[in-house]
């Protein structure tokens, strides 16, 4: 809003239409958001039309039966202790194995299983690039998913 302000030690009179007795200022103080909150509603609009577009995978109405049952998958867990920089063996289960029959046993164990994936649990002070080879052994044996399974923050060993 413009505001008025007089000029000090101006003559107010005899000066005619023209007069410099008065000063009109703007304050620069106000900011204009309303450009700001179109430009935010026009791309709140365009993330809520692409959002649905994003998700991968495709719509299948699963047929519905009156007894079915979860068939309970037990997954399958290969471990790779602290000493595997050593003695090259990992633990499939409960069975401590060489790595170069890591493939071999896999493909066993997921003989009859259509979910082709498993977890690896590695110790805290196993080297990271024995954990990616033991990856590479189970991607060459078929796998098709890796997990890895971590502690929880603030659980202790």
């Amino acid at each position: 809003m413009p505001k008025v302000q007089p000029i000090p030690n101006a003559p107010s009179a005899g000066r005619g239409r023209r007069g410099r007795s008065v000063r009109v200022t703007t304050a620069l103080a106000e900011i204009n958001v309303v450009p700001l909150v179109d430009v935010m509603l026009v791309l709140l609009i365009i993330f809520m039309v692409a959002a649905p577009m994003m998700t991968q995978g495709m719509q299948v109405n699963l047929p519905k039966a009156q007894r079915a049952v979860n068939v309970p998958a037990k997954p399958i867990y290969v471990t790779v202790p602290a000493s595997f920089a050593t003695d090259r063996r990992v633990q499939i289960g409960n069975d401590t194995i060489s790595v170069d029959a890591l493939e071999e046993r896999v493909r066993q164990a997921l003989m009859d299983s259509t979910e082709k994936s498993l977890f690896v649990r590695g110790d805290g002070d196993v080297a990271w690039k024995h954990i990616v080879y033991v990856f590479d052994r189970l991607k060459a044996a078929g796998i098709e998913k890796v997990g890895v399974v971590t502690a929880p923050a603030g659980t202790k060993k």
